[in-house]
């Protein structure tokens, strides 16, 4: 399963790090941006969040997708009006050489990002200038895989493609997942599960969702204000593998609760079981079958165990 690192949702390691900041390798201490930057100011960037995984046995660390999620980065650029465009090539380059310059034997969250960094008072996307930067640090579980969690229904709806668009990954986007984050929690469930402004469900605060029903994965399609996921593709692919049928579909926030199995995926969530929704068990309450084999295959397929998956990940020594 997923393997040790810093304290769950926790960066750590942070005062020896280095990262990539204004065109060179610094000590992430260094890497300070003006409070006057746009970016910090109206939450004009963008960003992603790649897992890289440590597996002992090869003595060998994996990043996982990273060209597809340098690809949405780009993707988002464009929606931001960020010009010029970030270069794939080199940014993956940058980042294969800071996870080396940082020689990391544990499992790895590393954050591309391009923001404006302008340094101007003034809501807009244009005529202003783009930076990029790279963190890499120690990562543990942002929510738990091997137990299973409590999820609530909240309040929040998600924005809309004609508000924020969700398929960019905008920074400033973040704070409607923070308000769904925090009521769920401070109500006392693990995960909040958000609806579109229609009332049917679009994702987790920050996972894309599935539920199984009649033996099929079911999962909101990306016209339903969803982040178009990297590891949902994944574990749609993984689904297929196993013989699962995948329907994209809208979902009623009422058949969730009626769900055989429900689970949580995304980059910092991995594979999360849902084990209820909303004071309801979700099928007998326990982690179901369809979930645990995608589960078991997910996490042997991003430490490079599987052959047939290793097209998911890039070596990094």
């Amino acid at each position: 399963m997923a393997g040790k690192g810093a304290a769950r949702g926790e960066l750590a390691g942070a005062e020896a790090a280095i990262a990539y900041f204004e065109g060179e390798f610094r000590p992430l201490a260094d890497a300070r941006v003006n409070v006057m930057t746009h970016a910090f100011l109206y939450g004009t960037a963008t960003f992603e969040g790649v897992r890289a995984y440590w597996n002992a046995e090869d003595g060998q660390l994996y990043a996982l997708k990273l060209r597809e999620h340098l690809e949405r980065l780009r993707s988002s650029c464009k929606i931001l009006l960020m010009d010029p465009l970030p270069d794939v090539d080199a940014l993956e380059k940058i980042i294969i050489e800071l996870l080396k310059r940082n020689n990391f034997k544990e499992d790895v969250y590393v954050r591309p990002s391009v923001y404006k960094s302008t340094a101007a008072i003034g809501v807009r996307l244009h005529n202003l200038q783009n930076d990029t930067y790279v963190v890499a640090l120690p990562f543990g579980d942002y929510i738990d895989t091997a137990s299973g969690i409590r999820c609530a229904t909240v309040s929040t709806r998600r924005t809309s493609d004609l508000a924020i668009p969700a398929r960019a990954k905008v920074v400033g986007n973040y704070v409607n997942s923070a308000f769904s984050k925090s009521e769920a929690g401070l109500n006392g469930f693990d995960e909040g599960i958000v609806l579109t402004e229609s009332g049917k469900v679009s994702e987790g605060s920050a996972e894309n969702i599935f539920m199984v029903r009649g033996g099929a994965l079911v999962s909101p399609g990306v016209n339903d204000d969803i982040l178009e996921g990297i590891t949902r593709a994944g574990i749609m692919e993984i689904a297929a593998e196993l013989g699962v049928r995948v329907v994209e579909r809208q979902i009623d926030r009422s058949e969730l609760y009626i769900a055989d199995e429900i689970f949580l995926v995304g980059t910092g969530a991995q594979v999360s079981p849902v084990i209820e929704v909303d004071h309801r068990k979700v099928g007998t309450g326990e982690i179901g079958a369809i979930t645990r084999k995608i589960q078991d295959r997910y996490f042997d397929a991003v430490r490079g165990k599987l052959p047939q998956y290793r097209h998911w990940v890039t070596p990094i020594y």
